[in-house]
């Protein structure tokens, strides 16, 4: 603390003494700062091609080596050419998961199941994307479908973690049962950029969720969803038939 106190006087009396000595180390200070070495620009091109491939090289040994493996071995089952990016996800609690083929998940994410259930179980289709810093949150069960898409930091949370009372969640106690609800994206659903999605709902196939979007109840198919509390903007069923019918007229 002594060290950083005296560094910090030092650097203030640099900048704003009048004398000329901190006056010359203060500009050698700035010079060395903004330096640069002179380099041609084909070098440059060089050295980020190299950056790039060495990056691009490591990531694949990593993610075909360690992280890959390392994650299959947390599933209870996995299908084929699942694709893991950015690391491996952060895993919390008893959590059953399976995921079929095709998926590509960010390494970027947490997947917990509730430990005061029996079982918790997330299970993902195939052809399924999970973005960058999304959190599923498993009270019993979660159900996502085939060829879902679910954008970067997105909540979906199946249990709250903490009972209403007050006086409960002071003592430390866990969530009560009646709290706690199954999460269900049917096919080809598309979640936007950080929507939340709490239990007890039941997302129907082909639907999209707008960003920013929470979601506290359950919709029907082909739905254009959007909104805090997230409401019904129109249906998308007959939006999708007429741009058909243009393409092909």
């Amino acid at each position: 603390m002594m060290y950083l106190l005296s560094f910090a006087r030092c650097e203030k009396w640099i900048k704003n003494s009048k004398h000329p000595f901190p006056m010359a180390l203060f500009r050698l200070v700035s010079f060395i700062r903004v330096f640069e070495l002179p380099s041609p620009q084909w070098f440059n091109l060089c050295l980020y091609c190299l950056h790039q491939t060495i990056i691009t090289l490591w990531h694949y040994f990593s993610h075909f080596f360690y992280y890959l493996p390392a994650f299959k071995g947390r599933l209870h089952s996995y299908g084929k050419r699942t694709l893991l990016y950015n690391g491996l996800p952060f895993f919390n609690g008893p959590l059953i998961m399976t995921i079929g083929n095709d998926c590509r998940i960010s390494g970027k994410t947490t997947f917990i199941g509730r430990s005061d259930s029996i079982y918790p179980t997330l299970s993902v289709g195939n052809n399924v994307d999970i973005g960058w810093q999304t959190t599923v949150v498993v009270g019993n069960k979660i159900n996502i479908g085939d060829n879902v898409r679910i954008a970067g930091q997105g909540f979906l949370c199946g249990y709250p973690g903490h009972p209403i009372n007050p006086h409960l969640r002071a003592q430390g106690l866990p969530d009560l049962p009646q709290q706690i609800g199954n999460i269900t994206l049917e096919n080809d659903v598309w979640v936007g950029t950080r929507v939340s999605i709490i239990g007890n709902v039941t997302i129907g196939a082909r639907s999209i969720i707008a960003t920013g979007s929470v979601v506290t109840k359950s919709f029907p198919p082909n739905t254009l969803i959007a909104g805090n509390p997230a409401k019904a903007i129109k249906t998308l069923k007959n939006d999708v038939l007429h741009s058909q019918g243009k393409d092909t007229s």
